[in-house]
């Protein structure tokens, strides 16, 4: 059974968060999910996936004014997918995907997209057995500043007007 996720999954919900995202301690999942709850940030919606009475798997969703190779301005995104091992390869992940297109489409979305690691051929696998199609590739790049340090000078008279005083 697939159905939006409710406070009492919250354990459940946290400990599969951490098994997809384990970079972020189980600490950091708990608030965000908790966030969730009594307020209206990201995600957008959680659904799950409930077997013999047990939360086995989850998708976290939000609406984009932008994805890579969309057309629209408002884009169904699956920001996080995952089932516990123990029960993939059973048409779970599907069940969640397509709940999840449903949700987006009832939103009023014409396209629904997502994202996964390039060195993670597993979920690009999965993603394409579920009718996604790679619209692009790119590397990202992120460079810590100096604290403290005084801005770059450079020379923008040309490009742009001063600021204001």
């Amino acid at each position: 059974m697939i159905r939006p996720v409710i406070r009492a999954d919250a354990t459940t919900w946290c400990a599969l968060r951490t098994a997809l995202w384990p970079e972020g301690p189980a600490e950091e999942h708990a608030m965000e999910i908790e966030r969730f709850f009594w307020s209206a940030e990201a995600p957008a919606a959680c659904l799950v996936a409930e077997l013999e009475g047990d939360v086995v798997g989850f998708v976290e969703l939000s609406i984009r004014s932008y994805a890579e190779g969309c057309e629209t301005d408002r884009i169904g995104y699956l920001e996080g997918w995952y089932v516990a091992p123990a029960w993939r390869r059973r048409g779970i992940g599907r069940a969640l995907v397509q709940a999840a297109e449903q949700w987006a489409q009832a939103q009023g979305c014409r396209e629904f997209a997502s994202d996964t690691l390039l060195d993670n051929a597993a979920s690009q696998a999965a993603h394409q057995a579920l009718g996604f199609t790679e619209s692009e590739r790119i590397v990202c790049y992120c460079k810590p500043l100096r604290a403290g340090a005084p801005p770059a000078r450079t020379d923008t008279s040309a490009r742009r007007p001063p600021f204001p005083p």
